[in-house]
């Protein structure tokens, strides 16, 4: 749901992934018709890196 969130609406999938600064950058670039690729890339990029962050310490605190 939130991949096709992050391509649709670039910039809401920063805000549900806790990124709100990041969001308001990529309205900025939504809002211009060449900049939606690049807002589309960079949101489904920040979502593979927050899902990889969720791992990492789910790992941890299994770890202690």
């Amino acid at each position: 749901m939130r991949l096709l969130l992050a391509l649709i609406l670039p910039w809401v999938q920063f805000f549900t992934i806790g990124r709100p600064i990041s969001g308001i950058i990529c309205l900025v670039l939504q809002l211009t018709v060449i900049g939606w690729i690049p807002a589309a890339i960079w949101s489904v990029y920040a979502l593979s890196q927050y899902k990889t962050d969720q791992k990492i310490e789910r790992a941890m605190a299994t770890r202690r």
